[in-house]
């Protein structure tokens, strides 16, 4: 049970990309998220990713749920392959692990699940395994067998024919490989190949069986990297052609049967039909989830940012796209250049509640985009809420300065905003749900580190030598003011830009509408062309007429803040950024491993952004963190040479700074983080590689030691919050290297400096190290809210009660 004075209200991880990566069953998604794999009920779409769980050490690659039974299994890169079981609770039913084993030393590359529980593995060693799972959740190898030399499976399909099982391999190779087994005479009779169907031009990527007439006729759909789908059509015993074999057309490849052996009788393969219309790799498929019964549809996804939904035309028995949704491919197909563009999973299923077609789609963004469809011809679906987030490293976390929402910073190249639905929400029942309301940054850097200069404007930072200034548009303000409980200043709304744009070629995002795309500018202005009350149809708000928080089209689209300014100065890649209290300095710091680079650079905003000429000297190696005091007097520096500075502010108007004490042995080990205690107090916390936190106060000009507390595992992130409870101690959250967060309060008045409060649970922690710990400023109901940011591409918020 969890602790009544902590929640977890928002769980934000993108999907891995990967084919086999996610799964449904009984009203639940379960896809893998970085090294987790995450939970998302589909039909509380408001309510995002419920639960992640951990046990692989290395991205998950492939999940998949076991038929009749309350077990699934996930793979990862780690070769390592979990079972997962249903825990039923007083409220809810969550998932627990229930046991794990390693398949070999190679990334699990595939999993498919037969309907009697028989579960195969792949894996990019080569190998295909065969599992029997057990009642109680434990993995049992039952064979293991190679295709080929040099074969490596990427996709499987088990089809059950009675006793038998046939299993359909696909690969690095232009072959789909078929064998056959039954699996009560597994070890005395493996796996035999009974045929092997040419035709593709590349690697198949994915495979989906259907039963068209039980007993007597299958269809196996296969996808290939050369852009193709093809049918394959199974027949047994009396559904086999029997025709003359001899005559020519029957030897050509579009009519030869591929016969074979089953203990049920006679089987046979043959060509059905070859689907064209993807320009780019076909990474998923799935039939209709009525196809069993006659509903013979076939949706098909591809890296051309297209899915598509197939049926044969009854009167010519050509296959045709009947729906077609996801995204136009203004620049092409991507992966010809090497990029992990479009879509990667797809799922097809039926809500239980309102029996409407679901459709879902993961791709290079890492969202889940979720379509609705009521039409019995599935010809129109409706885009709706699924699920963003990161998909690599989160490496910074920052509130507001009025801590209604935060921005994050990810390796995953963008900045995003978080932010709570208060205002207009029918599904809120008794709290606001949290959602991606902006992607105010897709850079062609990983990012690395952000702060405010004011409500609207943020700098950020990412591995280049370069620091960026961005400035929120109008529609975003209108949108934040629409959803959620942000001031409304109508005259700071007016002087903001309108829109921004991401140029086909450059990092920085315009405020110009005319450095649309060119495909973009296009369809902007045939979209507008149709709306005669625009007089100007380049300027239409796209985001006001939303009546839910934005899609992950409108995140891409229309969310980007412009860049208003560059900053230069450094000589290596930024590694943080702080600004004062009141945005007019912005002190910076790069990678070093020299005192000559090991400096404190400083900006003044209030004077277009200029460098300043004094640089802060005295550390020796790469800055890990920064922060200016809450009144703006001092600013903290910490680094990776285990001394912390503290420089005081001489002039703000020229942003010339005087140090106050440069302390050589504040950690034996690196310090990675450092936190000031709120206003009144020139106290500051640092947490340390050397397993420890320290309280520190500036009296005077030095800086004294307060009190420290030993912990089990080096400490990665603090951050204090702004409030003094009565006792007059002070919060702090410590978060460290293995993922997990505790709760202190910190007084140096106190015999203990610092105590205790509680740790967060652990079925609620990240898998990998905390990166960065930030509390907003403002509470709710009393209680503090505290985001999280880490390395397994999560972002999460707690609510909290001391």
């Amino acid at each position: 049970m969890a602790p009544q004075n902590i929640s977890q209200d928002a769980i934000f991880v993108g999907v891995n990309r990967y084919s086999n990566v996610c799964d449904y069953k009984d009203g639940l998604v379960a896809f893998g998220a970085g090294k987790s794999v995450a939970l998302w009920c589909p039909r509380t779409t408001s309510a995002g990713v419920k639960l992640t769980l951990n046990n692989h050490e290395k991205n998950v690659t492939a999940v998949k749920f076991v038929p009749e039974s309350l077990f699934f299994i996930s793979g990862g890169e780690d070769g390592r392959l979990s079972v997962w079981s249903l825990q039923f609770g007083s409220q809810t039913a969550d998932y627990a692990l229930s046991g794990f084993t390693q398949q070999d030393d190679g990334s699990v590359t595939a999993i498919a699940v037969a309907d009697n529980g028989t579960i195969v593995t792949g894996s990019s060693t080569g190998n295909i395994c065969i599992w029997n799972l057990s009642e109680n959740g434990q993995l049992e190898e039952l064979l293991r067998f190679v295709v080929q030399k040099n074969f490596l499976p990427t996709t499987l399909a088990i089809q059950t024919i009675d006793l038998s099982l046939l299993l359909a391999v696909g690969g690095t190779s232009s072959n789909v490989y078929v064998y056959s087994f039954t699996t009560t005479t597994l070890l005395s009779n493996p796996p035999s190949l009974c045929a092997i169907l040419p035709g593709h031009e590349d690697w198949i990527k994915c495979f989906a069986f259907v039963c068209e007439t039980p007993g007597l006729n299958y269809i196996l759909a296969s996808g290939s990297q050369d852009r193709y789908i093809r049918l394959w059509r199974l027949r047994l015993n009396e559904a086999i052609d029997s025709s003359d074999e001899d005559e020519l057309k029957l030897q050509l490849l579009a009519n030869k049967q591929y016969k074979f052996a089953l203990p049920e009788g006679h089987a046979a393969f043959s060509f059905e039909a070859l689907i064209m219309g993807h320009d780019d790799w076909v990474t998923g498929l799935q039939w209709h989830p009525s196809a069993a019964e006659g509903k013979l549809q076939l949706l098909s996804l591809s890296a051309d940012t297209a899915l598509m939904i197939w049926q044969m035309d009854s009167d010519s028995g050509v296959w045709v796209s009947v729906s077609r949704l996801g995204e136009l491919s203004i620049k092409g197909a991507s992966t010809a250049t090497g990029s992990s563009g479009g879509f990667w999973s797809c799922l097809w299923f039926v809500d239980p509640n309102t029996s409407e077609q679901c459709i879902l789609a993961t791709g290079k963004t890492g969202a889940v985009r979720m379509y609705r469809s009521s039409d019995p011809e599935n010809r129109n679906w409706d885009a709706v809420m699924g699920v963003t987030g990161p998909i690599r490293d989160v490496t910074d976390v920052v509130w507001l300065p009025e801590g209604t929402y935060f921005y994050t910073t990810s390796l995953d190249q963008t900045t995003r905003l978080f932010a709570p639905w208060t205002k207009n929400n029918s599904s809120i029942e008794s709290k606001a749900t949290w959602h991606e309301f902006a992607r105010p940054q897709i850079h062609g850097y990983d990012m690395v580190c952000l702060d405010n200069l004011s409500g609207t404007k943020f700098v950020s930072a990412g591995e280049e030598k370069i620091l960026r200034v961005f400035e929120m548009t109008q529609s975003v303000h209108k949108l934040l003011k629409n959803f959620c409980d942000v001031s409304d200043d109508s005259a700071l709304t007016s002087v903001l830009p309108e829109a921004a744009s991401l140029p086909v070629l450059g990092l920085s995002n315009k405020a110009d509408n005319d450095q649309l795309e060119a495909g973009e500018a296009q369809q902007r202005e045939e979209d507008f062309e149709n709306d005669t009350n625009e007089e100007q149809p380049g300027k239409v708000d796209v985001l006001a007429g939303l009546s839910t928080p934005p899609l992950e089209d409108h995140l891409q689209r229309f969310s980007l803040f412009p860049e208003i300014d560059k900053l230069y100065g450094h000589g290596y890649e930024i590694t943080c950024c702080a600004s004062s209290p009141n945005g007019n300095l912005i002190a910076t710091a790069c990678r070093s491993n020299s005192a000559k680079h090991a400096v404190v650079r400083v900006f003044n905003a209030a004077k277009n952004y200029q460098l300043v000429n004094e640089v802060l000297q005295g550390h020796n190696l790469t800055i890990t963190s920064m922060e200016f005091s809450p009144d703006g007097k001092y600013l903290l520096v910490v680094s990776r040479d285990r001394q912390l500075s503290l420089w005081s502010v001489r002039d703000e108007a020229e942003g010339l700074f005087d140090l106050v004490e440069l302390n050589q042995k504040a950690h034996t080990r690196i310090i990675w983080d450092a936190s000031w205690l709120p206003q009144g107090r020139y106290q500051f916390v640092t947490g340390s590689r050397d397993k420890s936190i320290k309280l520190w106060e500036v009296q005077g000009n030095s800086v004294v030691l307060q009190g420290a507390l030993k912990t089990e595992t080096p400490v990665t992130s603090v951050s204090t919050h702004c409030q003094i409870l009565q006792d007059g101690s002070a919060i702090v959250a410590v978060g460290n290297e293995e993922g997990q967060i505790s709760i202190y309060k910190a007084n140096s008045a106190s015999d203990e400096t610092f105590t205790k409060v509680y740790d967060i649970p652990a079925a609620w922690l990240p898998a990998t190290r905390i990166s960065k710990l930030s509390f907003s400023p403002k509470t709710v109901s009393g209680r503090l809210q505290l985001a999280v940011g880490s390395t397994d591409s999560s972002v999460r918020v707690f609510q909290l009660s001391i």
